[in-house]
This record gives C-alpha cells, structure tokens and sequence, in this order.
C-alpha cells in the first residue's frame, strides 16, 4: 500500500466523518468521505477504497431493519434496483474510459444539485403510484452515478426521502440499494482493471475508523437536533461540491 502519514489521516478522517455521519442518521459514508479521499487520492482510487466498506455497514444496517421489508409501500423497490444494477455497470464503464476530470465535475454538480434541491424543495413528495411509474428510471440513474462518481444518494435517497416513509422503512430501502449497487460495483471494478490489490487490502483497513465512529455518530444523534446536524452536513457538501466543479 502506497500511503504516507498525511494520506493515511486524510483516509481515517474522511471515514471517520462519514462514519459518524452514518450512526447519526443511517446513511451518508459515501457522501462525506468520497469526495474528500477523491481530492486527495483520485476518482478512481477513491471509489475502490469504498467499495467493500459499502457491502459491509449496508449489509449490517440492512439486516438491523429487516423486519421494514414487508411495508408494502416498497413495493417499487425490486425493479428500482434491478434498473440500477444495469446502471452500476454502464456507470463504471463511463468510471474507466471518460476523463477523470469530467467524472470529477458531474460528482461536483450531483452535490451541488443535491445542495440546490435540498434548499429550495426540501418537501418535495412522491406518491406511491408514482413511485412505481418512475422507480425504474430513478433506479437507473442512481445506478449509473454510483458507477461513474461512487454517489448514488443524491438521487436515490433523495427520491426515497420524498415518498415519506417511516425511518426503518427508509433505512431498509436505502440500505438495500447501496448494497445491491456495491454487490455490483465490486466484480465490476475487478473486471474492468480498475481496482487494484493493494487498494482492496485499503478498503478493508478504512473499516477501522468507520467502526470507531459510527457509535460516535449513534450518540451524537442524540445530542443534537437533527435539522442542525442536517444543515451542518449540508453546507459541507455544497462546499465540497462547488470545489468539485471549479477545480480548485
């Protein structure tokens, strides 16, 4: 493995941010970490290091709210996914062939266009018949940016977020498509050449501040009010974001 002391605190940092990110409200490791590992190790790199931490904290959150499965109003979940895997690959495709320049641009116009919604519709509602009608293609999309930037959130959980569903059904849903893309993801990035050994063997070693600080996280949620912590969070990625897209 190629990382010096700086490179490793920016590795324990970022996940150790996004780690408790996650244990606060059950998503958001990708959000906040990825573009900071990006900065500082590439696209590429970046993604692969979240790859196997992806499966792993999804697949635990996933099976934490297992019993949110039978909620019929996830009805529109199957065939979101199924889209989305199709989505994952096409996406990884664009990851290893289109500049890193420009996939490094779209990641900053995802956040800033999540920072833009979140602003100025934060209410904004989805009907479960419109769930179903338009599930496929918000799959879809989900799927081709978690293959091309590693950050399927801004649309995916996004649209989750407006149908309204209670917290363990929202955390089973979302935790479902993070891993279901990852499952994905991971042969995808092996076959296409992009991952590496060495970077497998980081991705394993950046689940030790994730662990450590995803019950930081859990306490801190109950400190502070989540409309704070969700402004916080927010204002860091429009930041990151407009970073992203004016290449400084």
């Amino acid at each position: 493995m190629d990382l010096d002391f700086a490179r490793l605190t920016i590795l324990f940092a970022a996940l150790g941010a996004g780690a408790i990110v996650k244990g606060a409200t059950g998503m958001g490791l990708p959000m906040v970490a990825l573009p900071v590992l990006t900065s500082a190790f590439g696209l590429q790199h970046a993604i692969a290091i979240m790859s196997i931490t992806q499966i792993i904290t999804n697949g635990w959150q996933m099976w934490q709210f297992r019993e949110a499965r039978s909620d019929v109003r996830l009805g529109f979940l199957p065939l979101f996914l199924a889209l989305g895997l199709i989505g994952v690959v096409l996406g990884t495709w664009a990851l290893g062939n289109l500049p890193e320049r420009v996939l490094v641009m779209s990641l900053g116009v995802v956040l800033l266009a999540y920072f833009v919604l979140k602003l100025t519709n934060p209410h904004v509602a989805v009907s479960d018949r419109n769930a179903r009608r338009f599930g496929p293609f918000v799959g879809f999309v989900s799927g081709a940016c978690q293959g091309a930037t590693g950050l399927s959130a801004p649309v995916g959980v996004t649209f989750m977020h407006a149908m309204g569903l209670d917290r363990a059904s929202h955390l089973f849903a979302v935790s479902a498509m993070f891993l279901a893309f990852s499952l994905i993801q991971l042969p995808a990035l092996l076959l296409s050449g992009i991952m590496r050994p060495e970077w497998i063997l980081e991705s394993f070693l950046a689940m030790v501040p994730i662990l450590i600080f995803m019950p930081v996280g859990q306490f801190l949620a109950g400190k502070l009010s989540r409309q704070a912590f969700d402004r916080m969070i927010l204002i860091f990625l429009g930041l990151v974001g407009l970073k992203m897209v004016l290449g400084i």
